[in-house]
């Protein structure tokens, strides 16, 4: 890998034309591009449409990088920042260079490292497609790969299905969901996620109470379009509440796109549970909050591939498979054993 001859600095208002360009350029297939593959890099979803920032959109706790080389801007990248949580989220990282574009790469992330350790970032997430030696270069800089995801789109010109009326819903248990769900939610999470996902996304009780416009949990590789969006979320009760009355069997966060992008649709569900009427429920709700005209843009769903059955009953509801992506993380934390008492034993 050759070394680039260049600086890492934040980016500026002059800097958008550049940037605007060189984000283009790197979602394609040209020769000595790299870029995350998000999360895909044709038609029917551009990358840079997906992910577009616009300036109104950019608030002072988002951070973006170029990489300058004597003027011209090589490289690019982009984070979100999550200030509830201090933790950030790579949206874009792109470079354009014959021989370079892996290390313009590297130098970009280090940057973002040290200056995120130092702006108190506590974790930083990265969804990536592995290609491109993407997966290697986040490795390299101390993040731990610890699933994959699918990408499932409904295309415009499939018809959503006709809203739910109440007494419908009613029947299924289908409701809105509160703050009063959060330890609910907490453990339908923990029944479907597997413990060492568990540990690493750290997700707390106030991360469920906040369910609706701001909320971005569950995570998902497709996190940053929710600030796009207008986020509602639902639950699906276990019959009879199960065994603690409060039991949910589904859970169903929707984001209706605002901009020229898709909507969201975030199922997670008990194994075995029957999701079918809420997956449809869902869908209901997004064309209720549309019209005819401003859903051309889809409805993407990212399903995690130990969330399976979930796949399954989205491809029933018109949903294809049009991507994979690694999803990645780094801790700035150390963690330690706390001390603690154990019972005495008699020898």
């Amino acid at each position: 890998m050759a070394r680039s001859t260049g600086k890492v600095r934040a980016a500026r208002l002059t800097d958008l034309s550049a940037l605007g360009e060189l984000s283009r350029r790197a979602q394609g297939d040209a020769e000595g591009t790299r870029s995350l593959g998000l999360p895909v890099s044709g038609p029917p979803i551009g990358v840079f449409s997906l992910f577009r920032l616009p300036l109104g959109a950019f608030t002072p706790h988002d951070v973006m990088y170029v990489y300058d080389r004597g003027g011209h801007v090589a490289g690019l990248l982009r984070a979100e920042r999550e200030s509830s949580r201090d933790e950030w989220t790579v949206v874009e990282l792109d470079a354009v260079g014959d021989l370079d574009a892996g290390d313009v790469r590297y130098r970009l992330v280090q940057h973002l490292l040290r200056d995120g350790a130092k702006r108190g970032a506590v974790r930083f997430h990265v969804a990536c497609r592995d290609a491109d030696d993407n997966v290697e270069l986040f490795m390299q800089s101390g993040f731990v790969r610890f699933g994959d995801e699918h990408l499932l789109f409904r295309a415009p010109a499939t018809a959503l299905p006709a809203p739910m009326d109440e007494d419908a819903a009613r029947a299924l248990g289908i409701r809105e969901a509160t703050a009063h769900d959060a330890l609910a939610l907490s453990r339908l999470y923990a029944a479907v996620t597997p413990a060492p996902v568990q540990r690493l996304e750290a997700l707390r009780l106030p991360d469920w109470e906040r369910q609706g416009r701001d909320s971005r949990v569950p995570r998902s590789s497709l996190a940053p379009i929710l600030r796009f969006a207008d986020m509602e979320a639902f639950v699906l009760p276990a019959p009879g509440g199960g065994s603690d009355g409060t039991q949910l069997d589904g859970f169903a966060q929707v984001g209706v796109a605002k901009e020229d992008q898709p909507h969201y649709l975030k199922v997670m569900a008990q194994p075995g549970a029957d999701i079918a009427p809420l997956v449809r429920f869902a869908l209901g709700v997004i064309a209720t909050r549309v019209d005819a005209a401003g859903h051309r843009q889809g409805v993407l769903a990212p399903v995690r591939t130990y969330e399976s059955p979930v796949d399954r009953r989205l491809e029933e509801a018109g949903f294809d498979s049009i991507a994979t992506v690694t999803l990645l993380m780094k801790e700035t934390l150390v963690r330690v054993a706390e001390p603690r008492l154990v019972p005495a034993s008699v020898r």
